[in-house]
């Protein structure tokens, strides 16, 4: 993500209340009494999620990129004010991300999805906006500049953001030209960007990513702390 503030900013997350966590639910067993039979115990399997983490809260196995200016601690991602990119070493097309982040003050970052290894992940992929868009430094940003915007393209609804310091949850589902954003259980973006791949977008700018297929999800550092955690995805066909 990329924040051009309309005076001098260019290029530009800590922990709160209530993490919105999706663990694997397992379904707990019927407790049998003295007078059950065996027969008639009743046990639910369990829920199956085909979720999977791509992040094990250990280390950076499965990432790559900028292995320094990213850290893990106490089982989150932390991308350092040094940060700059880092992104999986798996492709992906068709997806369900969900991730929580927490931002520092007037925090900017990005989550790119069906980015390259290497070019702007805002043009030559897709890049989320994750900005602390509520600091005073971004009050004249454009609509598509804003949290959860596609960069250039679509404008997010506003809003949604829980205060500096808290966690944050949110879901990106991709599938064929159609991203859908959802922040804290509202939908921010649910758009389909064929029609602005092939007919300009609002930013004025070419945007070969959005014709992209599959790629790399990466989290963009643009010179400020945010921490992520609860990093799962699930491939949809």
């Amino acid at each position: 993500m990329r924040v051009f503030v309309a005076m001098i900013v260019g290029l530009g997350a800590s922990l709160g209340s209530a993490a919105m966590v999706h663990p694997v639910a397992d379904a707990t067993a019927v407790s049998p009494t003295a007078s059950d039979d065996d027969d008639k115990r009743v046990v639910a399997p369990p829920r199956q999620d085909s979720f999977r983490k791509i992040f094990t809260g250990t280390d950076l196995s499965g990432w790559q990129g900028d292995t320094v200016g990213f850290i893990v601690a106490d089982g989150e991602l932390q991308c350092l004010p040094k940060g700059k990119n880092l992104w999986t070493t798996n492709r992906y097309g068709d997806f369900h991300l969900r991730f929580d982040f927490k931002l520092s003050p007037g925090a900017n970052n990005g989550l790119g999805i069906r980015m390259p290894a290497e070019g702007d992940a805002a043009y030559m992929g897709i890049e989320l906006q994750i900005l602390d868009d509520g600091d005073p430094q971004y009050a004249k940003l454009q609509p598509w500049q804003y949290h959860g915007s596609v960069y250039g393209v679509i404008a997010a609804k506003r809003g949604h953001l829980k205060p500096v310091g808290e966690w944050n949850a949110e879901e990106v589902i991709v599938r064929g030209s159609r991203v859908k954003v959802i922040l804290n259980g509202v939908t921010i973006v649910d758009a389909d960007l064929q029609p602005l791949a092939d007919g300009g977008t609002p930013d004025g700018k070419e945007h070969p990513g959005l014709r992209r297929q599959s790629g790399f999800i990466g989290f963009l550092g643009h010179g400020h702390s945010v921490w992520f955690k609860n990093i799962e995805l699930k491939e949809l066909k």
